[in-house]
């Protein structure tokens, strides 16, 4: 931690400026432990919350349930702070409630603001969590967590930052809303023009994939590329971990050389090629529309390569639906090991809609991809973690 701070700031750890309290769990065998009386918390409800307050829980704990374990019920203002699975979800406590003892939570001293803290330790999450020891899982102590120390200033200086950050943390919370609702628009224009593909509602002839598409596998003789073939540069080595949300993930990329490349008979990527997970996660699929021109894949993967009939795009918005993923989740949980075969791919029964209206939905989900491309280079999230950065070393 940068220790230079204005003279008017000091630092002080968490354990003499806070009360750090944990939580406990009730014993869910005595249903009378359970009822209407106490909100409580768990990692989990932190977990996909759209602002910095946690209003409620779905749980409630009864008094004698409250009585019962070692639980604390903190006020609200209160900084509620995961401590395992995972360390680091931060929220303020919209109101009196208690929590599991998946936390370390904060009840802020007089001369600490609530909205300043939760602002410090999303900010010093990161740095906790490496903190952390275990061995089934990591966790901090509540004496790590008493002995972190934080950057004070204030309290009207306190108020000031949290301002600041709240109001920029808002930005960044609309501009992530917004790029979700544009995913949510592309969604309602496929099932507007070609309805469910299970259901088939607008009569679309329906087909065997093989019929307008190829399959490919990667090359599985002895030649396969292995050990120190393996290379930090050179074509493009695809496995699982780059298929992300159903889009190609190129920041923890493996390498072959080209002459590998061409030894290779099998599993050769062309731009434009769809390629689907047959282990792990089952059915997640891309499309190679990277700035390669080459690929390969390994054995885990499938290229599927559309013929003239049919549009890269379209296929992929077909085979990442709802309706399809669940049907090819299905379809793999038929063997000893789920995964999926080609045999099973080339026979999945699907929708046709004509070629000219397949296209069209390529150009609406190229523009709004567009849009969405924009949006994203101005990346909030890293002016906000800059912003923060300033934040706590006086300089805002």
């Amino acid at each position: 931690m940068n220790r230079s701070l204005p003279s008017t700031w000091r630092y002080a750890k968490l354990g003499k400026c806070c009360t750090v309290v944990s939580g406990a769990t009730p014993r869910r065998n005595v249903p009378e432990y359970w009822g209407n009386d106490i909100p409580w918390v768990t990692p989990k409800d932190l977990s996909n919350l759209e602002g910095p307050i946690l209003k409620d829980a779905p749980e409630y704990i009864s008094k004698e349930g409250y009585r019962g374990c070692s639980t604390t019920i903190l006020p609200k203002g209160s900084i509620l702070f995961s401590s395992r699975a995972p360390i680091g979800l931060v929220s303020i406590a919209g109101r009196d409630m208690c929590t599991n003892q998946g936390f370390k939570n904060l009840i802020p001293g007089r001369d600490v603001h609530s909205g300043y803290l939760y602002h410090c330790m999303k900010w010093l999450a990161p740095k906790i969590a490496d903190m952390g020891n275990g061995a089934t899982f990591k966790e901090v102590s509540r004496e790590i967590v008493s002995r972190v120390e934080i950057p004070l200033p204030s309290l009207p200086e306190q108020k000031r930052i949290a301002a600041i950050l709240d109001k920029a943390d808002a930005i960044r919370r609309k501009r992530q809303q917004t790029i979700k609702l544009a995913d949510d628009f592309l969604r309602s224009v496929f099932l507007d023009m070609f309805g469910d593909p299970v259901t088939n509602p607008k009569g679309w002839d329906i087909s065997l994939l093989k019929s307008f598409a190829i399959f490919e596998n990667g090359d599985r003789s002895s030649r396969y590329p292995s050990g120190n073939e393996i290379k930090k540069e050179g074509i493009l080595f695809i496995n699982t971990r780059n298929i992300l949300n159903n889009t190609l993930w190129l920041d923890k990329t493996q390498h072959i050389t080209k002459e590998k490349f061409e030894s290779l008979s099998r599993g050769k990527l062309k731009r434009g090629d769809l390629i689907i997970t047959l282990r792990g996660t089952l059915g997640s699929c891309c499309i190679f529309d990277s700035d390669y021109e080459n690929g390969f894949i390994n054995a885990q993967l499938m290229i599927i390569r559309p013929k003239n009939i049919c549009n890269n795009i379209f296929l992929h918005a077909l085979l990442t639906s709802m309706p399809i993923k669940a049907k090819l989740q299905i379809i793999g949980q038929g063997a000893a090991v789920p995964q999926l075969t080609a045999k099973q791919l080339s026979e999945l029964s699907l929708p046709f809609p004509p070629f000219e209206m397949q296209k069209q939905f390529a150009n609406v989900l190229r523009n709004t991809k567009k849009l969405q491309g924009k949006m994203m280079k101005n990346d909030e999230s890293q002016l906000f973690n800059a912003l923060t950065q300033r934040a706590f070393r006086g300089e805002l």
